[in-house]
């Protein structure tokens, strides 16, 4: 200590600013000096109490309790347990605060658990995840939704609205109504009857014909109604950059990416230049489009037959053909250009070799706005027809961890090159040699999503949604599990025995399948009139089970409860390919429905003759009809059926009794 001649001096002792006045006559002096003490002592409180100091606190507990400690982790970066700045959160008091509303937070997730196997799970290490540990202590089936994202209130839309229509219109107001957010659905003619508008919290009419393609009139009512975002759906206005950035010219959030990345992506030519920049495998082909058919035939000489040309700005198989030779490029290219033209507006091709017998794999990945990837897994896709999909499942039968492992990677790498936001799908071809190429990213939620849904117990929709909204993820790759498999079918209003030829009409009976594993994403009930305006998907049938062998027999069993009467449709398609010896083997590839007959089998598997009824059974259907008819035309007194029919009626039913 300074003799009392000193000058008051200031120092740092455990990062407190302390003073010591030496002659109390400088009184006044010493006042001025406390403030500019309390002064510094506030500017280093953030930094005392920062993030990283308080990680830093509960090093023991990310040793003892890993679970817990991800949890206050997450917590705190969310800011839904947020680091009080005034106060000293190291005293006890303020310890007990901070337990209580992280217990509070935990208690909610938890609405029953032995305290004993609370602390036995929790201290476990071979649990990955927060949500592991949930599913063990409440003993909960093999299905749970898992949150990946968190979101602050603040931040979170009011009202969305939906430019789609049909299953996923449906299955948006659905995400939305989890997560409290109100919704707008615009809608056309011809849908004006459908469940979706039925359960939209808001419908506004848009017009007949190609009115989901009215970005003006979309804009217009997405502005009148107050929304702050607009999600596409699938198809329609999903991947249309021009329609992303009117949305970000008008302040309304377009739920996926940013203009310019589907801007990126969309055109297959320069995505395939950016993923070659971050050193994942292509196909071996064009790096430029094809300026005429002369210079394709020019390229094609070069790169060798088989080729396969496609479309620059398209995709799911439109403008798509495969050529063997001089002759069928001559006469394949003016009708892949006009495939194209009519499908996406740009009519440019680009040309790559053909890959012969390849399985069709895509990868589910979730990317936030801070530069964070995760992929929730693989899908095989590989069933196909004319390049449209038909069965999905995952995982793929085809793929071992390290080779998942390799693909996912390889997936991040894409969207990261690509500075993604949401939802997406990276999509490969996988050849014999177990060699995987990038084929092209689709940058909107896939109509296969649930497939991936069974078996991480993840809300893609939800997710995509909140990501959107500014959500941040919270988990990382090794959290991500895949339990049990996942199968799903799409049921169209086609005719497999008249070369899938669409079946319009109206459905008269409905009866949708049921019990353990089985998902139904629908919009159809009975009176559904299937127009020929829009496409034929009427149902995605989505089984699940512990493995494949299960999997496979719930969607068999589920096929076969499937009642839809009225139209023809793809179920005896899907049956016929359940049962085939080789899918049931996992030997499928995108050639499998011609390398295994399936059409033709579809008789032989699916189609026995219905039962004839009774000559009573028709004149009872008989009566009937017409009782209805006379009850309309008010031939009855009173409307009350006539007696004689009555009679006739229960005298044949029992006649006809066994």
């Amino acid at each position: 200590m300074e003799n009392n001649q000193q000058k008051s001096q200031i120092f740092i002792y455990r990062k407190q600013i302390h003073l010591i006045v030496a002659d109390r006559k400088d009184y006044l002096s010493s006042i001025i000096k406390n403030k500019i003490v309390s002064s510094l002592n506030k500017s280093l409180v953030p930094m005392e109490y920062s993030y990283k100091a308080f990680k830093k606190a509960f090093k023991n507990m990310k040793k003892t309790a890993p679970l817990v400690y991800d949890e206050i982790e997450a917590l705190i970066k969310s800011n839904i347990v947020p680091i009080d700045k005034r106060k000293k959160i190291f005293k006890k008091t303020d310890l007990a605060e901070l337990g209580d509303t992280i217990t509070s937070s935990l208690i909610k997730k938890i609405p029953t658990m032995d305290e004993r196997e609370l602390k036995k799970i929790v201290g476990s290490r071979s649990s990955q995840t927060f949500i592991d540990m949930l599913a063990k202590g409440l003993s909960m089936a093999s299905f749970s939704e898992k949150e990946y994202t968190l979101l602050s209130k603040e931040k979170k839309f009011k009202r969305v609205l939906i430019a789609n229509r049909g299953e996923i219109a449906l299955r948006v107001i659905r995400a939305c109504r989890e997560l409290e957010i109100e919704t707008v659905l615009v809608y056309s003619k011809q849908d004006k009857d459908t469940l979706a508008v039925k359960f939209a919290d808001k419908a506004y009419y848009l017009g007949a014909g190609i009115s989901y393609l009215d970005t003006g009139k979309i804009i217009n009512i997405a502005k009148k109604t107050k929304a702050d975002a607009i999600h596409p759906g699938y198809g329609f206005l999903a991947e249309n950059a021009k329609f992303a950035k009117l949305c970000e010219k008008n302040k309304i959030k377009f739920i996926g990416p940013s203009s310019k990345t589907i801007e990126l992506l969309g055109d297959k030519v320069r995505a395939k230049k950016a993923v070659l920049k971050a050193k994942v495998p292509v196909i071996r082909g064009t790096i430029k489009t094809l300026k005429n058919k002369k210079h394709a035939i020019k390229l094609a000489a070069k790169l060798g037959f088989p080729i396969m040309i496609k479309a620059a700005s398209g995709g799911g198989g439109r403008g798509m053909r495969i050529v063997r030779n001089k002759e069928e490029l001559e006469k394949s290219y003016e009708s892949a250009e006009v495939e194209a033209y009519l499908s996406f507006g740009d009519k440019i091709l680009y040309m790559e070799k053909y890959i012969e017998d390849p399985r069709h794999i895509e990868f589910q990945i979730l990317a936030d706005q801070y530069g964070n990837v995760v992929h929730l897994g693989e899908r095989d896709c590989s069933v196909q027809r004319k390049h449209q999909k038909l069965v999905e499942e995952s995982p793929s039968p085809a793929i071992n961890d390290e080779l998942r492992e390799n693909m996912g990677d390889a997936a991040v790498k894409v969207v990261s090159a690509a500075k993604y936001l949401g939802a997406g799908t990276v999509e490969f071809l996988l050849d014999k040699n177990e060699n995987f190429y990038f084929i092209e990213m689709n940058t909107r939620i896939q109509v296969e999503h649930g497939v991936t849904e069974m078996v991480t117990g993840v809300d893609l929709v939800k997710e995509q949604i909140k990501l959107a909204a500014g959500a941040n993820l919270t988990f990382n790759q090794d959290n991500i599990k895949l339990d049990g498999w996942a199968i799903e079918c799409r049921i169209n209003a086609e005719d497999p025995l008249n070369n899938f030829h669409p079946s319009i009409g109206t459905i008269i009976n409905y009866l949708p399948p049921g019990g353990p594993g089985i998902r139904v994403n629908s919009i159809c009930h009975q009176g559904y009139k299937v127009l020929p305006d829009y496409d034929s998907l009427l149902s995605l049938l989505i089984c699940h089970g512990r493995d494949r062998d299960e999997a496979i027999t719930r969607m068999r069993g589920a096929l076969r409860e499937y009642l839809i009467e009225g139209i023809k449709t793809t179920i005896p398609f899907h049956l016929a390919v359940m049962y085939d010896k080789n899918f049931v083997k996992g030997n499928v590839t995108t050639s499998f429905i011609e390398k295994n007959d399936i059409i033709n089998c579809l008789r032989k598997y699916c189609w026995g003759k219905r039962k004839e009824l009774t000559n009573g059974q028709k004149v009872i259907l008989v009566t009937t009809a017409v009782s209805k008819y006379m009850e309309k035309k008010n031939s009855y007194s009173n409307n009350k059926p006539n007696a004689w029919i009555m009679a006739g009626r229960q005298e044949l039913m029992e006649n006809n009794e066994v």
